[in-house]
């Protein structure tokens, strides 16, 4: 399969030009912890990618869930919840000038999120959610869908078709491993170029694909070593964007930090993942 060409898609900025995310474009990062802990960490880390962004000359969207409602347990924490949320999203948007994205669980969320989040997030588990897509389509706001790890990669295209028949035309596809027995996750690279072909720009999760779905009992697990390697091998197939959960500490995150990178790491990792890309 040769490179698929993807007609770019527009995602707001709140102080510059929209962000172009496609073919010919220069790479996104979608980058944050998994859930908003604090205004003050999420400054932090806002604020620290987008300094290094710019140096790299990558395009950055925080990402932070205001809710994160698939926890493994009860007891897991799941966020702020989307009052307070949404209103540190909103002060990081606005005060930061970065654009932010969240994820939306329920139809009911959707309107409320659409006034603060310049990207709405469709988690894995409710990428066949016939209502949510066709909601968050209705928005106009770009929407960005992750792969159930339950789910072909040529089923996504039913995704896809779901949203543009509800006006939507902003899309973004991302691939986050498919289940591969009990409490493992694998990734297969054929899913990149496959979804990329429905002429959606294409964004590979490093984080969530190496996660160990429940494997850590009341929480999941995950494989921080092979973060790296795995962005690599996506960087090279092709794709135009990164999505990865970064923790100043992440092994006091309250969140999946088994699968999150350090922030004071995450520099050299992109500058080189940036050589593979140009070697393309």
């Amino acid at each position: 399969m040769g490179e698929q060409l993807v007609a770019p898609i527009a995602i707001d900025h709140p102080t510059e030009a929209p962000i172009l995310v496609g073919s010919g474009q220069p790479l996104l990062l979608i980058g944050g912890p998994c859930a908003l802990e604090s205004e003050q960490l999420a400054r932090q880390v806002a604020g620290t990618l987008k300094a290094i962004c710019a140096r790299l000359g990558i395009r950055y969207v925080f990402k932070a869930s205001f809710d994160k409602a698939n926890r493994t347990s009860l007891r897991s924490y799941r966020g702020p919840g989307i009052t307070e949320g949404l209103a540190i999203l909103s002060r990081i948007r606005h005060e930061l000038g970065v654009p932010v994205i969240s994820d939306i669980h329920d139809v009911s969320q959707v309107d409320r999120a659409a006034e603060v989040l310049d990207i709405l997030q469709i988690p894995a588990f409710l990428c066949r959610q016939t209502d949510l897509l066709v909601a968050a389509a209705e928005t106009g706001k770009p929407v960005n869908v992750k792969k159930g790890q339950f789910v072909s990669p040529w089923d996504m295209e039913n995704a896809v078709n779901k949203l543009r028949g509800a006006g939507g035309s902003r899309i973004m596809l991302v691939e986050r491993g498919a289940t591969f027995g009990y409490n493992n996750l694998v990734v297969d690279m054929r899913s990149l170029p496959v979804m990329r072909s429905f002429g959606c720009p294409v964004i590979y999760d490093a984080t969530h694909s190496v996660q160990l779905p429940g494997g850590a009992g009341g929480s999941s697990g995950g494989q921080r070593e092979f973060i790296v390697p795995l962005a690599r091998a996506a960087m090279a197939v092709g794709i135009d964007g990164l999505f990865i959960e970064i923790h100043p500490q992440p092994e006091k995150a309250l969140c999946d930090g088994p699968n999150s990178l350090p922030l004071d790491g995450i520099e050299p990792v992109l500058a080189q993942l940036l050589r593979i890309r140009a070697a393309l």
